[in-house]
């Protein structure tokens, strides 16, 4: 019982810390738009502006998912893939006659039962995460691969309504967006106030505290991986909505964007601590780099180093960070 109060203790320190973190980032988001209203005119068109909120929300979906498994003390490279598995599924059954909706629906749920199995092994069977969600990568984004063939299925004819979901637009605000921050206003609410969701802090900071207090450490485990696959389903859902085209390679590297956003924004590998807002910030920070190597013509070549580096360089914060708080 000490032992968790310790860590309420602890966490409740470190809310001035988040919210220092989440100042510092607002203040980079706008020096790093002011650099590039000057390097290029182009930067602050609506055009671009729409592009970029479009772009950053399908990672966006899925950096919460990785935000809460995180925090739970755990990790999840699956969602790349499961963001294939849903978006080909849904794809090739709209192409086989089947009603673009229930396609949507039974690709979402496929990709859900991916985080089931996921959060089975590792809550349940009390196997490595890394290595879990590793090879249920592998195995999505294979199905992907053998149901398309390798080659992208362009899908026509769907209704308005579902296309309106990845590309259309209120008051000039793509829905897809939308979408994405109404998740991270729920989630947040969610970590902050609803009981099943704040365990997940518990959890990730000392499972064995955790357990003692009656929490069903399993259970929470699974839960945590089985949103993180919906979310996850969800932005290949809207991904194939916005392009009309099912391919296997949808949501290659974006487990490793959204890791890099998460830990800009707050959360730890180490379990225990993290925000969804810090992650939105870190999100946002992400793809104005990228959206700027975009407009200042840089080499893919170059975007993917760059990705690479600063995934590294949030590595090496967390870990000094780390010591620095023990």
């Amino acid at each position: 019982m000490s032992q968790n109060v310790e860590i309420l203790q602890k966490k409740r320190t470190r809310i001035g810390i988040f919210k220092f973190r989440e100042s510092i980032l607002t203040i980079v988001i706008i020096g790093l738009g002011g650099v590039l209203s000057l390097l290029t005119p182009y930067f602050l068109t609506s055009s671009n502006i729409s592009a970029v909120l479009i772009g950053l929300s399908a990672e966006g979906l899925v950096t919460i998912g990785m935000v809460m498994v995180m925090i739970a003390g755990e990790i999840d490279l699956s969602v790349g893939g499961i963001m294939a598995l849903s978006s080909v599924v849904a794809g090739a059954l709209f192409l086989s006659g089947v009603n673009i909706w229930l396609s949507a629906v039974v690709g979402f749920v496929l990709g859900a039962l991916s985080g089931f199995v996921n959060g089975w092994l590792v809550g349940t069977r009390k196997i490595n995460s890394f290595i879990i969600t590793l090879a249920m990568m592998g195995m999505t984004r294979g199905i992907a691969y053998i149901l398309t063939q390798g080659s992208p299925l362009a899908i026509g004819g769907v209704p308005k309504l579902f296309e309106s979901f990845g590309g259309g637009d209120i008051l000039g605000i793509p829905i897809f967006a939308l979408i994405f921050l109404s998740c991270a206003v729920v989630g947040e609410f969610c970590l902050r106030k609803v009981k099943p969701f704040r365990e997940f802090y518990f959890v990730g900071s000392n499972v064995t505290s955790a357990r003692l207090t009656g929490i069903d450490v399993g259970k929470t485990k699974m839960r945590v991986f089985i949103l993180s696959a919906m979310l996850a389903s969800l932005a290949g859902i809207l991904t194939l909505s916005r392009f009309l085209v099912a391919t296997p390679i949808t949501g290659t590297g974006v487990e490793l964007r959204a890791i890099a956003a998460a830990v800009i924004g707050g959360t730890s590998f180490s379990g225990g601590e993290g925000t969804i807002l810090g992650a939105v910030l870190g999100v946002l920070i992400v793809n104005l780099i990228n959206n700027a190597l975009i407009l200042l013509n840089v080499s893919v070549y170059w975007q993917s180093f760059v990705n690479g580096l600063l995934l590294l360089v949030v590595v090496l914060i967390d870990n000094f960070t780390q010591k620095r708080s023990q």
